[in-house]
């Protein structure tokens, strides 16, 4: 029997995404039928709305890559995961089989293609090596941030900046993986948390969620500034979680000498930063942040056995809440800096806990 979803298509880019019927074939190796409960709706998915991301070589395609749901069906060979088992969908590439991408058919027979992973339907084919269990008990609500958001944000801290207990941390940017650093930044034990961004709303949520310190960009010198909070100015570590060129090279002259600067943000394609590379013989690191360095089987649990017994809380980084026919204004919310993590209420049948109704 072949499948059938209701999914958000990017038809064209710059163009609003089409809600369409589809179907894809049964199951075969290493594929997954997941009902989504929900789905995080990120920046990234801006850009290649936007065309962004240069050319774009799929379409019509979907998207969506963090995301909650329940295991409906499992293809040949999948041992990860079993039918009514509560997941983490994610991007980042865990166990299991790698099934590739899939392809999907409108009702006008075009063959419209996905990847290992897309969240913005009711149900979908995964990989299942973007696959996750997870505890019951657990929101599946919250759950969703796990696929990319916190992992990816939290990671930069813990996975990469490598910083000790005490130690000063400036996150520049705090959208949902800007908080989510904040977050692995508490959790690190770090004594000055300093978060910059220009959305005074974001700024108070990072305060809410373990930030010593906010620097509204808007109105100060954020550089400047910086020398009344930490000597000279400058971090242990930084992260950049914005996107925007000026910020990277912001964070990397918020550095110290011998210091680390985590770029996690998504700018467009072809963007380039300037660094003086005397900085660098100092001893000053850039490193760059795929998905936080983080490997879903090891560190997914940490995070959800640290909100279930109540080491911390990341609720607070959601935001507004759309239903899946609304998602072309869940994706205006995003682009007009709206704070917290944006989500997609794919499939109302099923409650934050679990139960279908």
């Amino acid at each position: 029997m072949s499948i059938e979803i209701e999914a958000a298509v990017l038809v064209e880019t710059n163009t609003p995404l089409e809600l369409q019927t589809l179907t894809h074939e049964p199951l075969t190796s290493g594929q997954v039928l997941v009902e989504i409960a929900y789905s995080g709706v990120c920046g990234s998915q801006l850009l290649e709305i936007k065309g962004l991301r240069g050319p774009d070589r799929f379409l019509p395609h979907l998207l969506g890559h963090e995301g909650s749901g329940i295991v409906a069906e499992i293809g040949p060979d999948v041992t990860k995961v079993k039918p009514g088992d509560h997941v983490v969908v994610t991007w980042i590439a865990g166990e299991g089989i790698n099934s590739g991408g899939t392809r999907y058919t409108a009702s006008d027979s075009q063959i419209v293609n996905a990847g290992p992973v897309a969240t913005f339907s009711n149900r979908a084919v995964v990989s299942e090596n973007r696959l996750l269990p997870i505890d019951t008990r657990f929101s599946l609500r919250q759950a969703a941030l796990l696929g990319c958001c916190l992992p990816t944000g939290a990671g930069t801290v813990l996975n990469l900046a490598n910083i000790d207990a005490g130690d000063s941390v400036a996150i520049i940017g705090v959208g949902g993986v800007g908080l989510s650093a904040v977050l692995g930044a508490k959790m690190a034990g770090a004594g000055v948390i300093v978060a910059v961004d220009r959305n005074a709303a974001n700024l108070e949520l990072a305060m809410a969620l373990g930030a010593t310190h906010s620097l509204n960009s808007a109105e100060v010198d954020a550089i400047r500034a910086s020398n009344e909070i930490v000597s000279g100015g400058r971090f242990d570590a930084t992260v950049e979680a914005s996107g925007r060129t000026e910020l990277m090279e912001m964070a990397i002259s918020l550095t110290r000498d011998e210091g680390i600067c985590v770029i996690a943000g998504n700018p467009s394609a072809g963007s380039r930063i300037a660094v003086d590379p005397f900085e660098l013989i100092k001893g000053k690191r850039i490193v760059g942040s795929w998905g936080g360095g983080t490997v879903p089987d090891r560190d997914i649990p940490k995070y959800v056995k640290a909100q279930l017994v109540g080491e911390i809380d990341f609720s607070p980084l959601i935001g507004s809440e759309y239903d899946l026919d609304r998602i072309n204004d869940a994706i205006a919310e995003l682009e007009s800096g709206t704070a917290g993590r944006v989500l997609l209420r794919t499939n109302p049948s099923i409650s934050d806990s679990g139960s279908t109704s």
